[in-house]
């Protein structure tokens, strides 16, 4: 996501890196960049002006400081005021009722996600606030909407009111009353979308509203439409009171425009980002942590939390104590790669990195990786994972044929798993293991370890990716493929390439 606002950002700094301190002039050649990046990202041109202008502000009145360059300061400068432009007020995105149900009612275009929305916001009260939602099944305009919201119900085991033949707001009417006798203590309304706004779409939102008078109205935005998306939100503020925004498909935008505009032009604060496809991929909507993915600068905090919500604790320092104790072994590596696998998708997580390339730098990693690295330690022996050291030739190609892949497979996934356990022996000597502990022991929240001192962007039991220095290995360098024609190839190559260099140096002496 946001990889081509990334990238034209990162060229600035790079630019402006020689010209030493800020002054008007190199800062004008910034700013021109800066203007240029946002548009080319969907940005709309009016939340791009105006940014562009707060930075300037910004700029001319800020100290200049001796041991900074004139790019970083004005990114750290353009940094600030875009997450001041994004930031949401502190208060809870939910206004929750006393003494009765929650009412929210989820409002948007057709095809935004509202009912895949919908149920993902079910689940993270249900985990995060400790509520009982009901999920309703008021879109009765799409074909297989309240068939889809009931198989979404029965996957996250949350009940899905519906009544045949009712009228959305009769619909929404009854739901209320069924949660008072169930004792459900938040309601969460799925409406109607249309591909368009018109008069039927607000007439019919505004009945569902005027029968149950929601706490909290959500517009559902996909923010991969760009400026659709900001123009769709405009035209819904118009008409209908809004509390707040969820923007959804942000892992497939590349331009991310859409969120960075959605709050500048509708006023409304974005409260939720939808990161994947899965139930538990909604998160609450931190404006200074995407500022900082969009400018390269990772963020770790959003990675530990997700490590927080799936790394059990005491396993987490059990592993700790074993790799500082060097009885790291290949079920310890099997118990990350799963972790890893609930934490979601595998180039979203690389993403959340310092310093981590993205968009087509990331092209070749899958999260078949994890699937095929799992397969090969599942077909060894207990003692085999115990001791790798004892697979030779034979086990390498009995393993081989027990999970489906080639023997390269197996021994490139050994073989890195000597270089981690390696790597581990390092890091004890050089004391990191410390600076680690917060993080993956002891609740993996007493403090967060300084990660250029673990390589660039390199965290430990994370899977080591092709061409990403300081990534420490672990899943293997390329996806498992069995049989793949471009690893004979390159094999070939290597192996002509290697006689023509014996060739040349016996001709040579």
């Amino acid at each position: 996501m946001f990889d081509s606002l990334s990238q034209r950002l990162r060229k600035v700094v790079s630019g402006l890196a020689g010209r030493g301190k800020l002054s008007e002039s190199n800062m004008q050649d910034g700013l021109a960049e800066i203007r240029a990046a946002l548009l080319e990202a969907d940005v709309h041109f009016r939340v791009a002006k105006d940014l562009v202008e707060r930075v300037e502000q910004a700029a001319i009145g800020a100290k200049i400081l001796e041991s900074v360059s004139a790019g970083e300061q004005l990114v750290k400068i353009f940094h600030d005021e875009l997450v001041a432009l994004m930031q949401a007020p502190d208060d809870e995105p939910i206004a929750f009722a006393k003494g009765r149900p929650t009412v929210l009612l989820m409002a948007g275009l057709q095809g935004a996600g509202k009912t895949t929305t919908s149920a993902k916001l079910a689940v993270h009260l249900r985990n995060d606030k400790k509520r009982k939602p009901l999920l309703v099944a008021a879109d009765i305009q799409r074909p297989a909407a309240v068939d889809q919201l009931q198989q979404l119900g029965k996957q996250i085991d949350i009940p899905v009111f519906h009544v045949a033949g009712e009228a959305p707001e009769r619909l929404a009417s009854l739901a209320v009353a069924e949660a008072k006798r169930t004792g459900r203590d938040t309601v969460i309304i799925d409406t109607a979308g249309r591909l368009h706004i018109d008069e039927g779409l607000m007439a019919e939102l505004g009945r569902v509203k005027s029968a149950v008078n929601p706490d909290t109205t959500f517009l559902v935005c996909d923010a991969m439409t760009g400026q659709d998306a900001v123009r769709s939100a405009q035209a819904f503020v118009e008409t209908l009171p809004l509390d707040g925004v969820i923007l959804t498909k942000l892992d497939g935008d590349s331009r991310g425009g859409a969120a960075l505009s959605v709050r500048h032009v509708t006023g409304a604060p974005v409260r939720y980002a939808g990161w994947g496809e899965k139930v538990e991929d909604l998160q609450p909507f931190h404006a200074d942590r995407l500022v900082s993915r969009v400018l390269g600068m990772g963020d770790v905090v959003s990675l530990v939390e997700k490590a927080q919500a799936v790394v059990d604790e005491k396993e987490a320092e059990d592993q700790m104590k074993r790799m500082m104790e060097d009885r790291f072994t290949l079920e310890d590596f099997l118990s990350q790669l799963r972790s890893i696998k609930k934490m979601g998708n595998l180039k979203g997580l690389l993403e959340h990195l310092p310093g981590m390339p993205s968009g087509d730098a990331l092209a070749g990693v899958d999260d078949k990786m994890l699937v095929h690295s799992e397969a090969v330690v599942l077909s060894m022996t207990p003692d085999e994972r115990l001791r790798p050291e004892k697979v030779n030739a034979a086990r390498k190609r009995r393993i081989a044929r027990g999970c489906g892949l080639n023997v390269d497979v197996v021994s490139r996934l050994l073989k890195q798993f000597d270089q981690m356990r390696g790597m581990m022996k390092q890091m004890k000597k050089g004391g990191l293991f410390g600076k680690l502990k917060g993080m993956m022991g002891g609740g993996l929240g007493g403090g967060m370890p300084d990660m250029a001192a673990l390589g660039e962007g390199g965290m430990p039991g994370m899977p080591g990716m092709p061409g990403m220095p300081g990534m420490p290995p672990g899943l293997g360098g390329e996806p498992a493929r069995p049989g793949a024609k471009g690893d004979a190839g390159a094999r070939r190559k290597n192996r002509k390439a290697e006689r023509q260099r014996k060739k040349q140096g016996r001709r040579r002496r």
